[in-house]
């Protein structure tokens, strides 16, 4: 066999040969068998027979639900209730269908269909599972994006649904068994939870052999329920372990197990006692887990393109690009993958791959995960032409699409509209966050030059003359709801000194100190300045060139200066110097050409009536002399010796902007185990917000950095990690890109507008970690009574394990009375909130109902109470005594689903 210089050669995990070309690396022997894949239609339709509408062959599934899950069962697809939506036994398969029904989401979303394989599962469940997928697929038609997720090893996507975290049972499930018995509280068992932004539990074995310092471990007694801490978890570890924990106090045991939490084992004797007395006497000291392998986002950033063909009987995988990829690599006609560092593994099918084609692609995706070595659990990602998502186009140096091109223009139709309305901005802030405008500018302005160390107020008289060789700090002061809220921009120039820029940001911080940690801080690079910024300056923005004080008596004059006009109205106007040499003219602008004598106001032959307007207007504030007009092709003589001759010069007509269809994305910042570490949030709301934590919001636009109240030690390193993340992003981000540094409680519209239904209030009354664990959790008597009954036996051990006897079980269950009966009928139905509303009220004053605009006396929160007993069955799909009887968390998510949140 011939050995190229740089390809290998491998066979796929189906049968069909696959030849593999890139840039580097050298021929490999084929692996063995990559791990569980997803069959090529290979499985009798029989399997996927259970529970299908036999009129089309389809799953039945709920229109007004927008998560669907399936587990094989007995060689077929048996749907999961809803109740049990995070529970997943390690012996199964199950289809995850996740159809977006919010109103964030654009008409024409992709929809999410996720294969997901226990770690135990069978091939024969892999099977069913993957047939299924197929037909499901089939069914669905185009816009879909399939996932191949692997047992502790899911994508952002698939994490992001279950909230609070997703639980590892181990075995599998019987058919004669529930998926998750509510009210049972015969049960013990031990599971360790991992409580990073996306939680996971496993059911481990009942010992402190299980245990570690570095997480958390749920000792489930039924009745009882014992969070133990390790000594190196964090407080937002434990916060959110709780979380996890009291959902399965609502969902399971309809709230009235007791919970109790070990901090500090010293101090928590009661709960100690429980625990020695089901797990024995601990012997010796616990050991420290080894920290989870994270991806840092150098690795993501490595991203290669490949071009997937046939060749004869033989399948070629040749290697197109590196990153940053163009769009336009992508052909309809054929398939591709793109290798995100071995991190995650994407299949693009074009609109006019054949259907043999699109099958193959995920043994496709296998085949090449082999010959590269990766784990066999690595996430596999196949998206078609239109249907991709947003990690995907994020790969791209740019993305357009019709639909985004359309929007864009209706945006500025929108801003056209309404002229920058301030109550507009504020009851709508979507609208606010799609303009970059928290209002129309016309706020209180105060701006300061750094001058060695310090800053220096600059004068009104000159608040819009910057220089580039200088930095400034630009405190905006507007009001929203009768209250101050601020924006303070630092804005850096291009010729600014390493000791500016420290002082910069070190005075900025003695501002925001100076108003109490209220400033929005906005780190803005010049040349790359925000919408609001300029209008700040109403269209008076000038950057002169070099660095000069500002003593009131203007910009030192050469002999012979240049300045370029661009913008068309006072919003989007700003005026920079440039080399003031021929060649840095442009056909399609304005420039003034200041000389000893006189000034000429020259227009390009494509410059726009607006922007002729908006030149006259500016060029008074750069000089008081007077100005000759001049049209481009009858520039005078002098004209063009003060340029020192002619010169080329763009004078081509300027295309239409790039407008990028990406959608903003949600990310938890970590640094816990070394380099920096982002994880999605995929579907992202309010409540991804956590006091604890710092994310980051990539609009593309604007980077936006939240610090939860408890997490400010880390504001000096939030807006480093957002450069870092920019410097690392695969799409090759311009470093220049705002950073917008937003504290909890004063996030402008600008940042909420990204979040469907922002709640202002939510933070008012939001419960510490130790405010719950001290206050809100009630189960001090409870504890006193199971010590009490563990120390009132002789506990029977085994001498092997160290664990209790059946006497100290039936101890810690406590007797059976006719209290524990009721317990378990469950809550009563319609004991919720319904009983709020006194009246009825149409569902056009409720649903997507700010607060302020609610009718009077109305609850805000429980809207959804307020509606008809026929209005509530037709949208929520249920009746309101179903509805409060399920667990609050999945009515809230409802609620935000459907607009009453």
């Amino acid at each position: 066999m011939p050995q190229p210089d740089k390809c290998w050669g491998v066979s796929c995990w189906a049968g069909t040969g696959i030849q593999l070309q890139c840039w580097g690396g050298q021929w490999a022997e084929p692996g063995p068998e990559p791990g569980p894949a997803l069959p090529t239609g290979r499985v009798k339709e029989r399997a996927v027979s259970s529970r299908m509408d036999t009129n089309r062959g389809l799953p039945a599934i709920e229109s007004h639900r927008d998560l669907h899950i399936w587990i094989t069962e007995n060689l077929k697809m048996v749907p999961v209730p809803e109740r049990a939506y995070g529970n997943f036994f390690e012996e199964h398969c199950y289809i995850v269908l996740h159809v977006p029904q919010s109103l964030k989401t654009t008409s024409g979303a992709p929809k999410d269909l996720h294969y997901w394989v226990g770690k135990e599962a069978g091939v024969e469940a892999q099977g069913t599972a993957g047939s299924f997928v197929q037909h499901l697929q089939e069914a669905l038609g185009g816009a879909t994006v399939q996932h191949r997720e692997a047992q502790g090893h899911e994508s952002a996507c698939f994490r992001s649904y279950f909230r609070p975290g997703i639980i590892y049972r181990k075995g599998g499930l019987a058919s004669a068994l529930k998926h998750v018995e509510t009210n049972v509280y015969n049960i013990q068992r031990l599971l360790h939870i991992r409580a990073g932004k996306h939680v996971s539990a496993s059911e481990v074995e009942l010992s402190w052999h299980s245990f570690n310092k570095s997480d958390i471990f749920l000792l489930d007694l039924g009745k009882m329920m014992i969070q133990w801490n390790g000594p190196k978890t964090s407080t937002a570890e434990k916060a959110r372990g709780l979380a996890l924990t009291r959902s399965l106090q609502d969902r399971e045991r309809g709230g009235r197990a007791q919970i109790g939490v070990v901090d500090d084992e010293a101090e928590a004797t009661d709960l100690m006692q429980i625990m020695e007395a089901v797990l024995g006497c601990r012997v010796g000291n616990l050991h420290t887990a080894m920290p989870s392998k994270s991806t840092d986002q150098l690795q993501k950033a490595n991203v290669r393109l490949y071009h997937v063909y046939e060749k004869g009987k033989d399948v070629v995988i040749q290697e197109l690009s590196t990153c940053p990829l163009a769009q336009d690599l992508l052909q309809k006609e054929d398939c591709y993958i793109l290798d995100q560092g071995g991190f995650k593994i994407y299949v693009w099918q074009g609109r006019m791959t054949s259907l043999q084609e699109k099958k193959a692609a995920f043994s496709r995706a296998l085949g090449f995960i082999q010959a590269k070595g990766y784990p066999s659990y690595t996430n596999v990602e196949v998206v078609d032409e239109g249907a991709e998502s947003a990690a995907f186009k994020q790969l791209f140096r740019s993305w357009s699409g019709e639909q985004r091109k359309n929007k864009h223009l209706r945006g500025m139709g929108k801003l056209l509209q309404v002229k920058l309305d301030v109550g507009k901005l504020h009851s709508h802030p979507e609208l606010a966050a799609q303009l970059r405008m928290v209002d129309d500018g016309s706020g209180k302005v105060e701006v300061w030059y750094i001058q060695g160390s310090r800053r220096q107020p600059v004068d009104p008289m000159h608040h819009g003359q910057l220089c580039a060789g200088n930095c400034y700090l630009v405190l905006y002061t507007y009001q929203k709801m009768g209250l101050d809220q601020y924006i303070l921009y630092l804005w850096q120039g291009l010729q600014a000194t390493a000791h500016e820029i420290k002082a910069l940001k070190g005075n900025a911080e003695e501002l925001d100190l100076q108003y109490h940690r209220a400033l929005v801080q906005e780190h803005v690079t010049m040349g790359s300045e925000p919408p609001h910024f300029l209008a700040i300056f109403q269209g008076q923005l000038v950057i002169f060139q070099g660095s000069a004080g500002h003593n009131g008596k203007g910009q030192p004059e050469s002999a012979t200066r240049l300045f370029h006009v661009q913008g068309t109205d006072s919003y989007n106007t700003w005026t920079l110097e440039v080399p003031a040499r021929a060649s840095a003219l442009n056909s399609n602008d304005i420039f003034l050409l200041a000389t000893a004598s006189l000034c000429y106001l020259w227009f390009g032959k494509g410059c726009s009536g607006d922007q002729r307007e908006m030149a006259r207007t500016v060029v008074t504030v750069i000089s008081r002399k007077d100005k000759e007009m001049v049209l481009e092709g009858q520039e005078p003589p002098h004209f063009w010796e003060a340029l020192g001759g002619r010169a080329p010069y763009p004078s081509s007509k300027r295309l239409p902007e790039d407008v990028s269809d990406f959608q903003p994305r949600l990310f938890e910042c970590s640094i816990q185990t070394g380099p920096l570490v982002l994880t999605e949030v995929v579907f992202f709301s309010q409540e991804d917000l956590d006091k604890y934590d710092v994310m980051l919001l990539d609009t593309w636009e604007e980077i936006f950095l939240w610090l939860g109240a408890a997490a400010s030690e880390w504001k000096q390193e939030a807006v480093a990690w957002g450069r870092e993340y920019l410097k690392t992003h695969p799409a090759g981000r311009s470093l220049a890109t705002p950073i917008v540094l937003v504290k909890q409680g004063h996030e402008p519209p600008t940042f909420t507008g990204w979040f469907h239904n922002w709640d202002p209030y939510k933070w008012t009354n939001n419960q510490s970690y130790e405010e719950v664990v001290e206050g809100g959790l009630g189960a001090v008597s409870a504890i006193s009574e199971r010590t009490a009954q563990v120390s009132s036996f002789r506990l029977s051990r085994s001498p092997r394990n160290g664990r209790a006897g059946p006497l100290a079980l039936w101890a810690l269950k406590g007797s059976k009375d006719s209290s524990e009966n009721e317990l378990e009928r469950g809550p009563k139905a319609g004991s919720g909130p319904r009983s709020v509303a006194s009246r009825s009220l149409p569902q056009e004053q409720l649903r997507h109902q700010a607060v302020e605009d609610l009718p009077e006396g109305v609850d805000p929160a429980h809207k959804e109470s307020y509606l008809s007993d026929s209005d509530f069955q037709d949208i929520f799909g249920k009746s309101k005594e179903e509805f409060y009887s399920m667990a609050k968390w999945r009515q809230q998510q409802q609620k935000k689903q459907l607009g009453f949140f």
